[in-house]
């Protein structure tokens, strides 16, 4: 019960702090460091028990939650069925991490600490779900209670304009959530499980006997009218909705049948409706101006995980759902996908460009990053899909680090404007070190993991039959970008004689400049290890993501 541990630890620790008296504060933040951490170790026992040669599910646990019959409209079942592959591991492992990194960072918060601490692990357990749940309905369930605890973490812990930035975010992201709500309605009424209607129709004792041989046999009376439609038994198992032969033949949804709707057919309108929705939250231009407003708004632990984990289930969407459910959609628009890939990849870094903002620079820095995905996921090939699943590990890694160095310079200087700072080097060097190292890695330099990412999705994207070799060549400007930006930050403010710009009635505002303290390196320096160590040895991700990604294909290509 690895997985469920992953789940409800958090929301037990969530539970317990929001019962516990305020007398008892000072345990708070205690209580989330160990519930973390025993999700960090969690998550490395299912790193370790991982079976790198299967491509299948792993560690499945499933338990009957919802059946109902609906007499001639068949039989309603709703699963807990949660489960790994190449696909979430990576991810469920960045978020233990960075879940981790994001209480270390909260230990300076001072005020509403149950309310924060207990809001932070309801977080926690809501992220584990969405990588971890393979039942749509279930994974509904989460991303849509994500929503609530990141609302309040900006809203009330947040920055001048924070109502404003959180309202946005809860539209922006409530807009995406129905717009999946349809869809998965849709593909609902559309989709046989195959095994719960052997069961029922008789032909099988138990779900256990159902062999490969009796599902192709379901499938086969299905598409020939041979199964009574009240022992059809509809379900959201992510499993049996990306398989084109469980589609009722008169299904809204079937491939074969074709409606069209607004003059677009049936299925290719779910696509793009469901694409919208992880766009929005990965996030894609035109809908990405939620993100800028949110980072500069919320503490610097939100901004954390905001950036290093929320961002990445927009990616883990598409691939999981948008891409599985709908190949035919996403082959049909692989070019367009990849534009909008693209243009999110040099106006991410163009806007970048042009902050003086240092959280805002690196907000749409991660738009740009995060273009990067949407163009390997786009591609199509083994490179661009492994390389996609790649960026969003070695991003959540860097933007974690990154907004956490952030973090430190505003929490001395209550300053985020680059202009503020001259000569950073001279009293805080090994701050200036490990803000190398971030800038560095997030540019794309070789031996960091930024480089590893970005490359992969560039070489599936140049050799993808899907995309024209002119977008990738447009595409790989944005590591241009990301050196101008990241280069030009760093020039003018650890560089040159040393200055600050006096606040608080101080006349030197270098008398606040400490070096790092002992919280600080503890929080910054494994994830500059960590982007190092992803940068010189990247099969630690691609070893899990490999199998998947070539099983995955396959059955793309064959659908």
């Amino acid at each position: 019960m690895v997985l469920s541990l992953l789940i409800f630890l958090p929301l037990a620790g969530s539970l317990l702090v929001a019962t516990l008296p305020e007398s008892q504060k000072a345990y708070f933040r205690w209580i989330a460091l160990v519930v973390t951490l025993a999700d960090l170790v969690l998550a490395g026992f299912a790193y370790t028990a991982f079976d790198r040669a299967s491509a299948g599910y792993q560690l499945l646990e499933k338990v009957d939650w919802i059946t109902l019959s609906l007499g001639n409209l068949g039989i309603a079942s709703i699963d807990y069925l949660v489960g790994v592959d190449g696909f979430s591991l990576p991810l469920v492992v960045l978020s233990a991490v960075v879940m981790v990194i994001g209480v270390v960072a909260s230990w300076n918060i001072t005020h509403r600490l149950k309310a924060y601490y207990a809001l932070y692990l309801l977080l926690t357990g809501t992220i584990m779900g969405c990588f971890l749940a393979l039942d749509f309905f279930l994974f509904f369930l989460f991303f849509e209670f994500m929503l609530l605890p990141m609302y309040f973490l900006i809203g009330l812990w947040g920055g001048p304009r924070r109502e404003y930035a959180s309202i946005k975010f809860f539209l922006y992201t409530l807009l995406g959530s129905l717009l999946i709500l349809l869809v998965m309605i849709g593909l609902y009424l559309s989709v046989m499980d195959p095994v719960s209607t052997a069961v029922a129709a008789g032909l099988v004792p138990d779900a256990s006997a159902a062999t490969d041989e009796v599902i192709r046999a379901m499938q086969t009376y299905l598409q020939n009218g041979q199964i009574n439609p009240a022992q059809i038994v509809h379900t959201f198992d992510m499993r049996f909705l990306a398989d084109g032969g469980n589609y009722l033949p008169d299904a809204f949804l079937n491939p074969a049948a074709e409606p069209i709707v607004l003059g677009l057919p049936a299925r290719m309108l779910a696509f793009w409706a469901i694409f919208i929705g992880f766009a929005i939250k990965l996030p894609i231009v035109p809908v990405h101006t939620w993100l800028p407003d949110a980072h500069v708004e919320a503490p610097t632990p939100v901004s954390v995980v905001l950036a290093g984990v929320l961002l990445k289930i927009g990616g883990y969407g598409f691939l999981r759902i948008a891409w599985s459910f709908f190949p035919d959609g996403a082959a049909e628009y692989a070019q367009t996908l990849a534009g909008l890939g693209t243009l999110s990849i040099v106006y991410g870094g163009l806007n970048a460009l042009a902050q003086s903002d240092v959280k805002k620079l690196i907000a749409y820095s991660s738009v740009s990053h995060m273009g990067f995905v949407l163009l390997g996921v786009a591609s199509l090939t083994a490179e661009g899909i492994n390389g996609a699943i790649y960026q969003m590990v070695s991003h959540g890694v860097l933007s974690a680090m990154l907004f956490l160095i952030v973090g430190v310079l505003y929490d001395r200087t209550h300053d985020r404007r680059i202009d503020s700072y001259r000569g950073l080097i001279q009293p805080m060097p090994q701050y200036t070190v490990l803000t190398a190292v971030a800038f560095f890695g997030s540019l794309g330099l070789p031996g960091f993991s930024g480089f590893v990412g970005e490359l992969f999705t560039l070489m599936g994207s140049f050799q993808s039959e899907w995309l024209p070799g002119w977008l990738t060549a447009v595409a790989a400007t944005g590591i241009l970008l990301a050196a101008a930006y990241f280069l030009w930050t760093l020039q003018r403010m650890f560089f040159g004689p040393t200055w600050v710009r006096p606040f608080d009635n101080h006349h030197d505002g270098t008398a606040v400049l400490a070096d790092l303290t002992a919280r600080e390196k503890l929080m910054l320096v494994p994830l500059g290890v960590m982007a190092l160590i992803l940068g010189l040895f990247p099969n630690l991700v691609f070893d899990l993501s490999g199998a998947t990604v070539a099983q995955w294909l396959v059955k793309f290509a064959v659908e």
